[in-house]
């Protein structure tokens, strides 16, 4: 039997577990120790720690604390692991609780964390999935199953203090340029919701002043959001302290490239089966500065999209030069518009394609003025066609039914 080095009991808060860590600092203590060649389980709070709910009302997406995401099991030390070597992480399996078969997926509100197409859908929205084995779907979003590719959202190894330090700094310089900006340009750190695991007292006080958040991914891996990191995958990450720190959490049951609602995938809590050993220096043998992977040979089998093309001009029709940000967004807003032919409603159609397992790719980046992104939407997880004909599309859907909303409170 393989162990469960790291346990969590989802009727107490995160904060009560010494055995997770909400932001990323050198000096968090290790929680656990394994050896090169070791597989072993760890558990996993959802990335908000519990505070999202299986039910009908958003307003727990509206109201929830970005400060104290996300909570992350660890770190975990690896016998032997030093500064400059690469950790090889084999995820051998995922899985939902049996008590939890069930995940969200939230449109934050614009003045609340936002998300990719935030002018677009500015107000807190929530979306519940209901898992059945492989597959899941929603009673929000009717006439849409598909098979999960789960993955961790997020993990990564511990950063060194200097590492550390230029984070603060590059975010706090980018977030000065625009301070008022909502929402804001950089998650700075934050103290009072720190949780630094089994660091105590004046210790722990330091560090969680000057700890970094867990928001965006950086050179240590973080929160990358890769819905390919399934089981099967192999991934190595850059060593920065000692023994490692192996951290993992926000684990999803399935998410689009991109996650583009930024609560963007189908959020769960859950365990995780990994594997792990050591490549000694092989950050430099391997000139590795941000962690490589291998994907898994086992995805769900996806063979017909329709694929929508977006450009780098705005919807205001401003021309930028080679934004691919711009341009996915511009095929994400195309493939929305299709659906509600169907009789889906924006929002809908929004929560598709943070969920389901659609693919974005970057089609061109030297056509000057205009870079091409595109989004591929699998046609097979519909109960109905949705491919154009000559006889335009069908209203499958009546609208009575659609994604709960909870208007800003001022």
């Amino acid at each position: 039997m393989t162990d469960t080095i790291i346990k969590i009991d989802l009727s107490k808060s995160a904060y009560e577990h010494d055995n997770v860590h909400n932001r990323w600092h050198p000096d968090i203590p290790m929680v656990a120790t394994v050896k090169p060649g070791d597989d072993f389980i760890v558990e996993c709070f959802d990335w908000t720690g519990g505070q999202i709910k299986n039910d009908d009302d958003a307003s727990d997406v509206r109201d929830v604390d970005l400060t104290q995401v996300h909570f992350l099991s660890g770190p975990i030390a690896v016998e032997g692991a030093e500064p400059g070597d690469l950790l090889e992480v084999d995820i051998l399996d995922i899985g939902a609780f049996d008590e939890m078969q069930w995940g969200f997926n939230g449109f934050f509100s614009k003045k609340n964390g936002g998300g990719f197409l935030t002018d677009q859908f500015p107000a807190a929205q929530k979306s519940i999935w209901d898992f059945n084995g492989m597959f899941t779907k929603s009673r929000h979003v009717p006439g849409v199953e598909f098979a999960g590719i789960l993955h961790p959202g997020l993990i990564g190894c511990l950063p060194s203090k200097d590492m550390l330090d230029m984070w603060n700094s590059r975010e706090k310089e980018l977030f000065d340029t625009d301070p008022e900006r909502e929402p804001a340009l950089a998650c700075l750190p934050y103290g009072d919701t720190a949780h630094m695991g089994r660091l105590k007292g004046d210790d722990r006080d330091k560090a969680a002043a000057e700890g970094a958040r867990t928001v965006p991914p950086r050179e240590h891996g973080g929160n990358c959001d890769i819905k390919d990191l399934t089981r099967g995958a192999k991934i190595y990450f850059p060593v920065y302290v000692d023994g490692a720190g192996l951290s993992v959490g926000d684990l999803h049951f399935s998410q689009g490239d991109g996650e583009i609602t930024f609560c963007g995938a189908i959020e769960m809590a859950g365990w995780i089966h990994m594997r792990v050993n050591l490549i000694k220096d092989g950050m430099s043998k391997y000139a590795i500065k941000n962690p490589i992977f291998k994907p898994s040979p086992m995805v769900p089998k996806y063979d017909d999209y329709l694929i929508f093309e977006g450009i780098s001009v705005d919807e205001d029709g401003k021309q930028h030069y080679l934004d691919t940000s711009v341009a996915y967004r511009q095929a994400c807003l195309n493939a929305i518009n299709y659906l509600t032919k169907f009789g889906y409603t924006p929002a809908q159609g929004y929560a598709i394609l943070g969920c389901a397992p659609v693919q974005g790719h970057i089609s061109g980046v030297v056509d000057i003025p205009n870079s091409c992104a595109t989004l591929w939407l699998p046609t097979d997880i519909f109960d109905f066609n949705v491919k154009p004909g000559s006889d335009g599309p069908t209203k499958e859907l009546d609208g009575s039914i659609d994604i709960p909303l909870a208007p800003d409170l001022d």
